[in-house]
This record gives structure tokens, C-alpha cells and sequence, in this order.
């Protein structure tokens, strides 16, 4: 019986070990053998779950005629990574991957850091702040109050409570927006909102146009429901979405949906331009895509003289051919898994009807929250705190990372909550793993992106500021070094605990 489980073919492995190489070396670094850079390669994309564990890797004949190395180059490869617990082989079954004994698993999206590391470790991958208190105290406690109403009845709202789609409805309507609570669906945060939109909308096999690079927990949410990706690249810097490109995919391809971050972009905090918005709709409605824009990041504006754009489905108000996605987790706090949908009455409707196969309801209690929230004010007063701590943090990290890193590239966004770096020449997935070894967690690049892509960049989150931002780059900037210097295979010094 075969042990592996799923298949990487060799043009694939080969792409996916070539983008790694196509960053430049840094000066002085140590040139490795071509079967020893073909094993680290190999491992990294096992570490960063980009090649799953379990997996059977191609033939070292076939891989070697992909990558244009000796077969001789593959098999030591391979047999260095069976020597470090990487692989393992049966005759007659192949080899496939594994991670040594004590080693944790890879997850492919952006988990938390668990909490008894974060005495050790300074965590830059989960791009989430703590809650603005003492608004979550005071949101649970008069959710706590309204509740006991709700208590007499069986507690399942599949659309969600109607006085938070009514709270919700009459915020979009205020936006200039004008919409129904027909229209709102309350999911179990935004994850639990596109996960219910593509099994609703693209089943296996279908296309989904994405942002190249796009949010990492997404790419892969899509990717484990068996679509295929359609990349369109984002243009240099801030600039965002070059609207020529998208129409020619969108016309060429014919994806089912396109997903899309239009305020305050993840991972590179570029806001798309009013014109860009309405042509990003006339293009997906031409096409007969659904477009799928994600506001998560819509409410953090960091600078206070900036002019916000109209929102996405201003250009599409009775939701046609606009979807859009909210949530509490970036504005407010990512422990309130609080979502929401608006969409046309009839695909509302649908998204109801399929959620009964699903988890039936979201939490009556954090609803109740958040509607108290809304209702009261308290909401826009948190929402300052998150802004106002954001941009402290986004602040201190710029400065630190141009002191400690000067020949990084990158340009400061105006909102959201995160930086998206050109990491000098090196790899993003070496930087992850040798940061990991000198006290600092940071996602590569290719972890948002498709096949690869974005090999030598790092995002940086504002989630951390004042000192523990400067011991963050101080630390990034030990782990460049290693990487830099051919170094990062040597054990690196145990990093020390930092109390924040």
C-alpha cells in the first residue's frame, strides 16, 4: 500500500524549486553544491507546506530532465533528505516527503503563533491586534443583557440575527449604498463568508481570478476547495491594479469569480482608485464573473487626510455583479469571528439555503456584541484605537526596518495592516526559516502568491511597536545575515526571551 497521498509532478516541483534560485546571491555568500541546493530547496517548500507532507515527489529521472541536472545531482538530493527525514522511499512505491520526528507539521496559511512562544518569539505573521479595550469588555457585557430574549428560542439564525442584517443593511445605506437586510447574510467572519461564496458559486475544476500576490489564508482556502487560480499580477508598488491586464484575463480566462482587496490590499496595502474600481466592475460584469471584494481592511485608514474611494458596490448597488465581503476581525478584533455578506436578494437566499450543510448559524452572543457596538458608537470608537495603534506600530516598524535594513524595498501604505517588502536579493523562504531559528516568525512571499511567485519578499505586519518593533528588525536582520552569507544552515544562536 502506498504511503503517500497526494502527487507533485516534476514541471511543478521544478517551478516551484526555480523561483527560489532566480533572486540574485548576495555578496560573499557561500556557493553551495547543486545537489545540496536542490535538498534545501526541497525542504524549505516541505517546511513551508507549499509541497505538502506526504507527498510523492517525481522520478529522479524526470526531475532531473525538468530542472536540467544529472540524474546523479537528483539522487544525492534525494538521499541527503532521507538522511535528514525529509523523504522516504519504498521500492516499488516511489519516495514521497515527511518531516523528522519532533518537527510540527507545516500549515499552509498564516496560524497564530501558539501562545506559551510568544515569551521567545516576536510573531510578524498573523497580521491581528489585540482588542481595543475596554470596548470588547463593555460590547460582551451588553450583549450579555440583550440576550435572554433570544434564549427562549432554538438560537439558529442561518442569515443571521435580523437586528444585526438591519444594523448592517442601514450602514451600507448610510455609505450611500442603499440596501435591505434581504441583502446581508452574518457569517462566521470573512473566512467563513468566501468559503460559503465559492462552494456556492465554483465548484472543483472552476477558475477564480485572484490578485498576484493575494491574502495567503484565502489562496489557500481556494486551492483545498479544488479551483484553479487564475494570477493576475498587481503593478509595482502602490499602484495597485493595472485594469488592462485584468480585462484581458477576465475576457481570456472566463474565471467564475474574482476575488479582490480593494481597500488597503493584502499583503500590499495599495487602495485602488475610484476609476480603477469602476472599471474593475464594468470589466467582471462584460466578462460574467462575480466579483468578490473583500473590505476587511476598508475601515483602516491610517493617515487622516486621506480621501477614501466609494466603496466597490457603489459601482454595482443592487449586487448583481458585486459581492461583498465584511468583518469585525481587522477593525475591531480577530477573536470576534463576526462576517458578513452583501449580495442580490437571491444569492442571499442561496448562500442561506446551502449554509443548513454547513455550521446552520454564527454565534448568537458575539452577533449580540456587535450589533452593540454598532448601535451605541462604541464601534467607531474602537475602530479609532485599532487606527491610532496601527499607525504608532506601522511608524515605529518603517523606521526600524530602514535602520536595520536599509537595502530593503518597500513603500508605506496609507491603511491597513501591513507592509509588503523586497527583501534585498534574498529568499523570503530562507529568511522565514532561519528567522524562525533567531526568535522572529515572518511569512514569505510565495505564500502569497500562486505557483512560487514572490520568492524574495517578506510581509511585515503593524502588530508589534516602541521596542519590541526594534528588536523585530534587529532580529530580521541577524537571520539576512545568515541568509545573505551562505550561512543559515549553521545553528544559529538561541534567541532570548523579550517581554514586551
Amino acid at each position: 500500500m502506498a504511503q503517500w497521498t497526494s502527487a507533485v509532478g516534476a514541471a511543478q516541483l521544478a517551478r516551484l524549486i526555480t523561483s527560489q534560485q532566480e533572486r540574485p546571491s548576495a555578496a560573499g555568500a557561500r556557493k553551495l553544491p547543486a545537489y545540496r541546493t536542490l535538498a534545501d530547496g526541497i525542504r524549505l517548500l516541505v517546511l513551508e507546506g507549499r509541497v505538502p507532507v506526504a507527498a510523492r515527489l517525481p522520478a529522479e529521472r524526470e526531475l532531473a530532465v525538468s530542472l536540467s541536472l544529472s540524474r546523479t545531482t537528483v539522487a544525492a538530493a534525494y538521499e541527503a533528505l532521507r538522511g535528514e527525514g525529509f523523504l522516504e522511499s519504498r521500492r516499488g512505491a516511489g519516495s514521497w516527503t515527511s518531516v523528522p520526528a519532533g518537527n510540527p507539521l507545516p500549515a499552509r496559511g498564516l496560524e497564530p503563533l501558539p501562545p506559551e512562544s510568544l515569551g521567545s518569539m516576536i510573531d510578524l505573521g498573523c497580521a491581528a491586534l489585540p482588542a481595543p479595550e475596554p470596548w470588547l469588555t463593555k460590547a460582551v457585557q451588553g450583549a450579555l443583557e440583550e440576550l435572554p430574549p433570544y434564549a427562549h428560542t432554538h438560537g439558529d439564525y442561518p442569515a443571521g440575527l435580523p437586528a444585526l442584517r438591519r444594523m448592517l443593511a442601514d450602514r451600507y445605506t448610510e455609505r450611500g449604498i442603499p440596501t435591505m437586510p434581504e441583502q446581508i447574510m452574518v457569517t462566521t467572519g470573512a473566512m467563513g463568508a468566501i468559503d460559503a461564496i465559492c462552494s456556492l458559486f465554483a465548484g472543483r475544476g472552476e477558475r477564480i481570478a485572484v490578485e498576484s500576490p493575494s491574502y495567503a489564508n484565502i489562496l489557500q482556502l481556494m486551492r483545498a476547495a479544488g479551483v484553479r487560480l487564475v494570477p493576475v499580477a498587481m503593478a509595482d508598488g502602490l499602484s495597485g491594479w493595472d485594469m488592462t491586464v485584468w480585462r484581458q484575463v477576465l475576457r481570456d480566462a472566463a474565471p467564475r469569480l474574482a476575488y479582490v482587496v480593494a481597500d488597503f490590499h493584502n499583503p500590499t496595502g495599495a487602495l485602488a482608485s475610484d476609476e480603477q474600481r469602476r472599471a474593475m466592475v464594468e470589466a467582471a460584469r462584460a466578462a460574467g464573473t462575480v466579483l468578490v471584494v473583500d473590505e476587511t481592511m476598508a475601515e483602516l485608514q491610517l493617515d487622516p487626510a486621506l480621501e477614501m474611494p466609494r466603496p466597490v458596490c457603489s459601482f454595482d448597488p443592487a449586487g448583481s455583479s458585486v459581492i461583498t465581503v465584511g468583518s469585525a476581525s481587522k477593525a475591531f478584533w480577530a477573536g470576534m469571528r463576526i462576517g458578513w455578506v452583501r449580495a442580490a436578494p437571491d444569492v442571499i437566499r442561496s448562500l442561506v439555503a446551502a449554509r443548513a450543510y454547513a455550521d446552520l448559524g454564527t454565534p448568537v452572543l458575539e452577533q449580540l456584541a456587535v450589533n452593540w457596538l454598532m448601535r451605541t458608537g462604541g464601534w467607531a470608537e474602537a475602530v479609532q484605537i485599532r487606527r491610532d495603534q496601527a499607525r504608532d506600530n506601522r511608524d515605529a516598524l518603517v523606521a526600524a526596518v530602514r535602520r536595520e535594513l536599509p537595502d530593503w524595498e518597500f513603500e508605506v501604505p496609507r491603511g491597513g495592516l501591513t507592509l509588503w517588502a523586497r527583501a534585498g536579493g534574498l529568499s523570503g523562504s530562507r529568511l522565514a526559516e532561519v528567522g524562525e531559528r533567531v526568535g522572529v516568525r515572518v511569512p514569505s512571499g510565495p505564500r502569497f502568491g500562486v505557483d512560487g511567485a514572490f520568492e524574495g519578499y517578506v510581509r511585515l505586519p503593524f502588530t508589534v511597536g516602541g521596542p519590541v518593533a526594534e528588536e523585530a528588525a534587529v532580529r530580521l536582520a541577524a537571520a539576512a545575515r545568515l541568509v545573505g552569507t551562505g550561512a543559515a544552515g549553521n545553528t544559529a544562536e538561541p534567541p532570548r526571551t523579550f517581554v514586551a
